[in-house]
């Protein structure tokens, strides 16, 4: 009898599940609707997507200023929204995503962040969440960072960030970004994603000096965090994490260097040294400075 049951039930869960995708009551996800108009906006977890959101929202969206409130309605993402909802939206439209390599994604722009930075906000963001407590060793929490332990489904930085760049890096619907330039000049950022985007017909968009600085000046980390306070406890992403851990931190570059010990820098460094340095990032550890500038057995040049 209970085989049975269990039978009966794995059959009603697919039935609900088939009326939940036919409907489009589902989460999106992975299973989301994408139509040949779509820009997604990709990167792995804790490499500045949701400041990029408000930069681009603010910019592609002049009438009024993007918030934690609204961000779901003009950039959403596709892990906590419906697809029946995300279906229902102007197109052409731009999404969040934080997946691996997705043929069926039409038009991305990819961001690209240091991983040391990356290993740094993704450790206090379990933190935050609650996965790990506060006194957890970021000694001990990188080689798991390392192994992609956390967030697995995105797979390690490593598999992520090669499987955009190796297989769309010639393709013209696909821009990289690396956070640490946009940080460096964020007006000439957004004037190549507004390029991108006029050459993907997307909406035509204001690139003037005035809406640029306007946009950067509403997507700052002072008003992001002054936003989070207010926000915090009904936007999707902090609502039932801890409200006296930040989700907007720093936003700088470099601070690796002063959080890391030279043991967790010299591990990220071994794994994916040639790598990083395919992206510009310098190496530090003595054992890791003699890596090649450039990898051929990872498919990636600089």
């Amino acid at each position: 009898m209970p085989a049975a049951q269990g039978t009966i039930q794995r059959l009603f869960g697919a039935i609900a599940q088939a009326g939940r995708v036919l409907t489009g009551r589902q989460i999106a996800g992975r299973g989301l609707t994408v139509f040949p108009d779509d820009v997604f906006l990709v990167s792995y977890p804790r490499s500045g997507n949701t400041w990029t959101r408000f930069l681009l929202g603010n910019l592609i969206y002049q009438d009024a200023a993007v918030t934690f409130s609204n961000i779901e309605s003009r950039i959403p993402e596709i892990y906590f929204n419906r697809d029946r909802f995300l279906r229902q939206l102007p197109r052409p439209r731009m999404l969040k995503s934080h997946e691996s390599f997705q043929p069926h994604y039409p038009r991305v722009i990819y961001i690209v962040r240091d991983p040391r930075d990356v290993a740094v906000s993704f450790y206090h963001h379990n933190v935050k969440a609650r996965n790990i407590p506060d006194d957890y060793p970021m000694a001990s929490f990188v080689p798991r960072f390392i192994a992609g332990e956390f967030d697995r489904k995105f797979g390690s930085w490593r598999d992520n960030v090669l499987s955009w760049t190796v297989l769309r890096r010639d393709d013209p619907w696909f821009l990289m970004l690396r956070y640490e330039d946009m940080k460096r000049d964020t007006a000439n950022a957004l004037v190549n994603v507004v390029a991108f985007l006029d050459r993907c017909s997307f909406r035509k968009i204001d690139s003037s000096p005035q809406a640029l600085q306007q946009a950067i000046e509403l997507s700052s980390p002072e008003r992001m965090r002054a936003l989070e306070k207010q926000e915090a406890g009904s936007w999707v992403l902090t609502k039932g994490t801890r409200s006296d851990k930040p989700f907007v931190r720093s936003a700088t570059s470099g601070g690796w260097k002063s959080q890391l010990s030279p043991e967790s820098v010299a591990a990220i460094e071994s794994a994916w040294g040639p790598l990083m340095q395919t992206f510009g990032y310098e190496l530090v550890s003595e054992q890791n400075r003699p890596l090649a500038s450039a990898v051929s057995d990872q498919g990636v040049r600089s």
